[in-house]
Protein backbone atom coordinates (compact mmCIF):
# COMPACT_ATOMS: atom_id res chain seq x y z
CA UNK A 1 0.00 0.00 0.00
CA UNK A 2 1.38 3.23 -1.20
CA UNK A 3 2.06 5.37 2.02
CA UNK A 4 3.66 8.39 0.31
CA UNK A 5 1.50 11.93 0.17
CA UNK A 6 1.02 13.52 -3.35
CA UNK A 7 -0.50 17.21 -3.53
CA UNK A 8 -3.83 15.57 -4.79
CA UNK A 9 -3.92 12.85 -1.85
CA UNK A 10 -3.37 15.41 0.53
CA UNK A 11 -6.23 17.74 -0.65
CA UNK A 12 -8.16 14.37 -0.78
CA UNK A 13 -7.40 14.31 3.35
CA UNK A 14 -7.54 17.89 4.05
CA UNK A 15 -11.31 17.46 2.89
CA UNK A 16 -13.07 15.52 5.41
CA UNK A 17 -11.71 17.12 8.53
CA UNK A 18 -12.93 20.23 7.40
CA UNK A 19 -16.53 18.75 6.95
CA UNK A 20 -16.39 16.83 9.90
CA UNK A 21 -15.66 19.65 12.05
CA UNK A 22 -18.48 21.72 10.30
CA UNK A 23 -20.83 18.29 11.30
CA UNK A 24 -19.94 18.75 15.04
CA UNK A 25 -20.82 22.55 15.09
CA UNK A 26 -23.92 21.49 13.55
CA UNK A 27 -24.71 18.44 15.38
CA UNK A 28 -24.55 20.27 18.91
CA UNK A 29 -26.54 23.43 17.51
CA UNK A 30 -29.65 21.12 16.80
CA UNK A 31 -29.62 18.83 19.81
CA UNK A 32 -32.31 19.90 21.02
CA UNK A 33 -34.26 19.78 17.50
CA UNK A 34 -33.69 16.09 16.80
CA UNK A 35 -32.57 12.96 18.95
CA UNK A 36 -29.06 11.61 18.13
CA UNK A 37 -30.15 8.49 16.48
CA UNK A 38 -32.85 9.83 14.41
CA UNK A 39 -30.35 12.17 12.64
CA UNK A 40 -27.99 9.98 12.07
CA UNK A 41 -30.72 7.87 10.22
CA UNK A 42 -32.09 10.66 8.22
CA UNK A 43 -29.12 11.90 7.65
CA UNK A 44 -27.91 8.94 5.60
CA UNK A 45 -31.37 8.52 4.59
CA UNK A 46 -30.58 11.97 2.70
CA UNK A 47 -27.55 10.75 1.41
CA UNK A 48 -29.27 7.59 -0.19
CA UNK A 49 -31.67 9.61 -2.10
CA UNK A 50 -28.68 12.09 -3.40
CA UNK A 51 -26.70 9.25 -4.20
CA UNK A 52 -29.87 7.07 -5.96
CA UNK A 53 -29.22 8.91 -9.76
CA UNK A 54 -25.49 8.08 -9.94
CA UNK A 55 -25.50 4.54 -8.02
CA UNK A 56 -28.79 3.16 -8.57
CA UNK A 57 -27.67 0.16 -10.88
CA UNK A 58 -25.95 -1.27 -7.33
CA UNK A 59 -29.16 -2.00 -6.25
CA UNK A 60 -30.28 -4.27 -8.97
CA UNK A 61 -30.11 -8.14 -8.53
CA UNK A 62 -27.06 -8.90 -10.41
CA UNK A 63 -24.76 -6.23 -8.75
CA UNK A 64 -21.33 -7.35 -7.06
CA UNK A 65 -23.22 -6.06 -3.75
CA UNK A 66 -24.89 -9.07 -2.82
CA UNK A 67 -22.46 -11.64 -3.31
CA UNK A 68 -20.69 -9.29 -0.92
CA UNK A 69 -23.40 -8.28 1.03
CA UNK A 70 -21.05 -9.81 4.71
CA UNK A 71 -18.37 -7.13 3.89
CA UNK A 72 -21.05 -4.23 3.15
CA UNK A 73 -23.28 -5.19 6.14
CA UNK A 74 -19.92 -4.19 8.33
CA UNK A 75 -18.96 -1.71 6.94
CA UNK A 76 -22.73 -0.04 7.07
CA UNK A 77 -22.30 -0.85 10.47
CA UNK A 78 -19.37 0.93 11.52
CA UNK A 79 -19.22 3.82 8.75
CA UNK A 80 -23.03 4.33 8.81
CA UNK A 81 -24.46 2.84 10.91
CA UNK A 82 -22.80 3.17 14.51
CA UNK A 83 -19.49 6.33 14.19
CA UNK A 84 -21.76 9.07 13.77
CA UNK A 85 -25.03 8.52 16.06
CA UNK A 86 -22.20 7.58 18.82
CA UNK A 87 -20.65 11.10 18.29
CA UNK A 88 -24.13 12.80 18.12
CA UNK A 89 -25.15 11.02 21.24
CA UNK A 90 -22.05 12.29 22.84
CA UNK A 91 -22.75 15.99 21.85
CA UNK A 92 -26.09 15.26 24.31
CA UNK A 93 -24.06 15.25 27.08
CA UNK A 94 -20.18 16.00 26.68
CA UNK A 95 -18.47 19.28 26.27
CA UNK A 96 -16.98 20.15 22.84
CA UNK A 97 -14.03 20.11 24.77
CA UNK A 98 -13.90 17.14 26.10
CA UNK A 99 -15.19 15.36 22.79
CA UNK A 100 -12.65 16.85 20.93
CA UNK A 101 -10.00 15.87 23.07
CA UNK A 102 -11.41 12.27 23.49
CA UNK A 103 -11.85 12.03 19.63
CA UNK A 104 -7.87 13.17 19.47
CA UNK A 105 -6.67 9.93 19.73
CA UNK A 106 -7.58 8.32 16.60
CA UNK A 107 -4.18 7.87 15.59
CA UNK A 108 -3.46 5.67 18.42
CA UNK A 109 -6.36 3.73 18.23
CA UNK A 110 -5.77 3.65 14.19
CA UNK A 111 -1.88 2.20 15.02
CA UNK A 112 -3.00 0.01 17.92
CA UNK A 113 -5.64 -1.60 16.12
CA UNK A 114 -3.54 -2.12 13.14
CA UNK A 115 -0.65 -3.66 14.86
CA UNK A 116 -3.36 -5.94 17.09
CA UNK A 117 -6.30 -7.00 14.05
CA UNK A 118 -3.92 -6.49 10.54
CA UNK A 119 -0.81 -7.03 11.39
CA UNK A 120 0.89 -3.94 10.74
CA UNK A 121 4.01 -2.91 12.26
CA UNK A 122 4.53 0.39 13.95
CA UNK A 123 7.74 2.20 12.91
CA UNK A 124 9.48 4.73 15.58
CA UNK A 125 8.43 7.88 13.07
CA UNK A 126 4.46 7.03 13.29
CA UNK A 127 5.13 7.18 17.26
CA UNK A 128 6.75 10.84 16.61
CA UNK A 129 4.07 11.96 14.21
CA UNK A 130 1.31 10.67 16.68
CA UNK A 131 3.02 12.13 19.43
CA UNK A 132 3.62 15.39 17.46
CA UNK A 133 -0.41 15.31 16.27
CA UNK A 134 -1.53 14.65 19.61
CA UNK A 135 0.09 17.48 20.57
CA UNK A 136 -0.98 20.12 18.52
CA UNK A 137 -4.78 18.76 19.10
CA UNK A 138 -4.23 19.56 23.49
CA UNK A 139 -2.64 23.06 22.38
CA UNK A 140 -6.55 23.91 20.80
CA UNK A 141 -7.91 22.43 23.40
CA UNK A 142 -6.07 24.13 26.22
CA UNK A 143 -6.18 27.21 24.21
CA UNK A 144 -2.67 27.35 24.75
CA UNK A 145 -2.90 27.04 28.96
CA UNK A 146 -2.04 23.50 29.92
CA UNK A 147 -3.73 24.07 33.35
CA UNK A 148 -7.58 24.08 31.44
CA UNK A 149 -6.67 20.24 30.40
CA UNK A 150 -6.40 19.53 34.45
CA UNK A 151 -10.16 21.13 34.53
CA UNK A 152 -11.57 17.77 32.03
CA UNK A 153 -14.15 15.59 33.73
CA UNK A 154 -15.16 12.47 32.12
CA UNK A 155 -18.92 12.49 31.40
CA UNK A 156 -21.32 9.43 29.83
CA UNK A 157 -20.85 11.34 26.24
CA UNK A 158 -17.00 10.96 26.88
CA UNK A 159 -17.18 7.21 26.66
CA UNK A 160 -19.44 7.64 23.57
CA UNK A 161 -16.86 9.21 21.11
CA UNK A 162 -14.00 6.90 22.90
CA UNK A 163 -16.11 4.00 21.57
CA UNK A 164 -17.16 5.93 18.49
CA UNK A 165 -13.35 6.65 17.67
CA UNK A 166 -12.40 2.89 18.22
CA UNK A 167 -15.31 1.85 15.56
CA UNK A 168 -13.82 4.52 13.26
CA UNK A 169 -10.62 2.92 13.27
CA UNK A 170 -11.93 -0.58 12.75
CA UNK A 171 -14.40 0.72 9.71
CA UNK A 172 -10.82 2.60 8.25
CA UNK A 173 -8.83 -0.28 8.12
CA UNK A 174 -11.56 -2.03 6.74
CA UNK A 175 -11.99 0.13 4.07
CA UNK A 176 -8.11 -0.44 3.51
CA UNK A 177 -8.95 -4.49 2.64
CA UNK A 178 -9.81 -5.13 -0.84
CA UNK A 179 -12.91 -7.66 -0.29
CA UNK A 180 -15.04 -6.71 -2.85
CA UNK A 181 -14.68 -6.50 -6.72
CA UNK A 182 -12.04 -4.02 -7.75
CA UNK A 183 -14.87 -2.67 -10.42
CA UNK A 184 -17.05 -1.93 -6.98
CA UNK A 185 -14.23 -0.31 -5.48
CA UNK A 186 -13.67 2.21 -8.33
CA UNK A 187 -16.97 3.66 -8.67
CA UNK A 188 -16.95 5.57 -5.42
CA UNK A 189 -20.82 5.90 -5.64
CA UNK A 190 -21.77 2.91 -6.26
CA UNK A 191 -19.17 1.70 -3.08
CA UNK A 192 -20.61 4.56 -0.59
CA UNK A 193 -24.09 3.02 -1.44
CA UNK A 194 -23.35 -0.28 -0.87
CA UNK A 195 -22.37 0.58 2.53
CA UNK A 196 -25.27 3.20 2.60
CA UNK A 197 -27.71 0.23 1.86
CA UNK A 198 -27.03 -2.00 4.74
CA UNK A 199 -26.24 0.53 7.04
CA UNK A 200 -29.66 2.29 7.04
CA UNK A 201 -31.23 -0.72 8.14
CA UNK A 202 -28.75 -0.50 11.25
CA UNK A 203 -29.52 3.06 11.34
CA UNK A 204 -33.00 2.58 11.22
CA UNK A 205 -33.15 0.20 13.70
CA UNK A 206 -31.20 2.30 16.57
CA UNK A 207 -33.65 5.31 15.68
CA UNK A 208 -36.86 2.68 16.11
CA UNK A 209 -35.43 1.91 19.57
CA UNK A 210 -34.89 5.41 20.45
CA UNK A 211 -38.07 5.93 19.67
CA UNK A 212 -39.50 3.31 21.68
CA UNK A 213 -36.99 3.93 24.87
CA UNK A 214 -36.98 7.92 25.32
CA UNK A 215 -38.70 10.19 24.96
CA UNK A 216 -37.94 11.27 21.14
CA UNK A 217 -39.35 14.46 19.15
CA UNK A 218 -38.54 16.33 16.55
CA UNK A 219 -38.90 19.86 16.52
CA UNK A 220 -39.18 21.02 12.36
CA UNK A 221 -38.11 24.53 10.99
CA UNK A 222 -35.84 25.89 8.49
CA UNK A 223 -32.99 25.35 11.15
CA UNK A 224 -33.33 21.57 11.42
CA UNK A 225 -33.65 21.32 7.45
CA UNK A 226 -30.61 22.94 6.44
CA UNK A 227 -28.68 20.97 9.45
CA UNK A 228 -29.48 17.69 7.60
CA UNK A 229 -28.91 19.12 4.28
CA UNK A 230 -25.36 19.63 5.36
CA UNK A 231 -24.73 16.80 7.40
CA UNK A 232 -26.15 14.28 4.28
CA UNK A 233 -24.29 16.45 1.54
CA UNK A 234 -20.63 17.67 3.06
CA UNK A 235 -19.77 15.16 5.85
CA UNK A 236 -21.45 12.44 4.55
CA UNK A 237 -21.71 12.04 0.46
CA UNK A 238 -18.24 14.36 -0.13
CA UNK A 239 -16.09 13.64 2.77
CA UNK A 240 -16.24 10.09 2.62
CA UNK A 241 -15.90 9.73 -0.55
CA UNK A 242 -12.42 12.01 -0.25
CA UNK A 243 -11.89 9.89 3.06
CA UNK A 244 -12.51 6.59 1.09
CA UNK A 245 -9.92 7.40 -2.08
CA UNK A 246 -7.46 8.91 0.50
CA UNK A 247 -7.01 6.09 2.65
CA UNK A 248 -6.50 3.75 -0.04
CA UNK A 249 -3.65 6.15 -1.45
CA UNK A 250 -2.65 6.38 1.88
CA UNK A 251 -3.10 4.17 3.51
CA UNK A 252 -5.14 4.21 7.41
CA UNK A 253 -2.72 5.34 9.38
CA UNK A 254 -1.38 7.99 7.76
CA UNK A 255 -5.06 9.48 7.00
CA UNK A 256 -5.47 9.27 11.00
CA UNK A 257 -3.47 12.34 11.21
CA UNK A 258 -5.20 14.36 9.08
CA UNK A 259 -8.51 13.29 11.25
CA UNK A 260 -6.77 15.11 13.98
CA UNK A 261 -7.01 18.83 12.40
CA UNK A 262 -10.56 18.62 12.99
CA UNK A 263 -10.63 20.58 16.44
CA UNK A 264 -8.06 23.04 14.60
CA UNK A 265 -10.47 23.07 11.71
CA UNK A 266 -13.65 23.93 14.45
CA UNK A 267 -11.96 26.82 15.89
CA UNK A 268 -11.31 28.36 12.65
CA UNK A 269 -14.70 28.04 12.03
CA UNK A 270 -15.77 29.25 15.48
CA UNK A 271 -13.46 32.23 14.41
CA UNK A 272 -15.96 32.67 11.30
CA UNK A 273 -19.50 31.74 12.32
CA UNK A 274 -18.53 33.21 16.08
CA UNK A 275 -16.21 36.34 15.80
CA UNK A 276 -13.83 34.67 18.02
CA UNK A 277 -10.55 35.57 16.07
CA UNK A 278 -7.27 33.17 15.69
CA UNK A 279 -5.10 33.02 18.06
CA UNK A 280 -1.33 32.63 18.38
CA UNK A 281 -1.64 29.01 19.81
CA UNK A 282 -3.52 28.29 16.35
CA UNK A 283 -0.51 28.87 14.53
CA UNK A 284 1.15 26.68 16.76
CA UNK A 285 -1.08 24.04 16.86
CA UNK A 286 -1.20 23.49 12.99
CA UNK A 287 2.60 23.76 12.68
CA UNK A 288 2.53 20.52 15.32
CA UNK A 289 -0.26 19.08 13.33
CA UNK A 290 1.18 19.24 10.48
CA UNK A 291 4.69 18.54 11.55
CA UNK A 292 3.29 15.22 12.79
CA UNK A 293 1.22 14.43 9.07
CA UNK A 294 4.92 15.37 7.55
CA UNK A 295 7.51 13.10 10.06
CA UNK A 296 4.63 10.18 10.15
CA UNK A 297 4.81 9.86 5.96
CA UNK A 298 8.31 10.18 5.52
CA UNK A 299 10.36 7.03 4.69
Amino acid sequence: MNQRLTPGTTFLLLVPPLLWAGNAVVGRLVTGLVPPMTLNFLRWLLAFVILLPLAHRVLRRSSALWPNWKRFALLGLLGVGCYNALQYLALETSTALNVTLVASSVPVFMLAVGRLFFEQPISRQQVTGALLSISGVLVVLSRGQWVLLAQVRLVPGDFYILLATLVWAFYSWQLAQPGEPPALRRDWAAFLMAQIVFGLGWSGLFAVGEWALTDARITWGWPLVAALLYVAIGPAVIAYRCWGVGIQRAGPTMASFFSNLTPLFAALLSAAFLGELPRPYHALAFALIVGGIVVSSRR
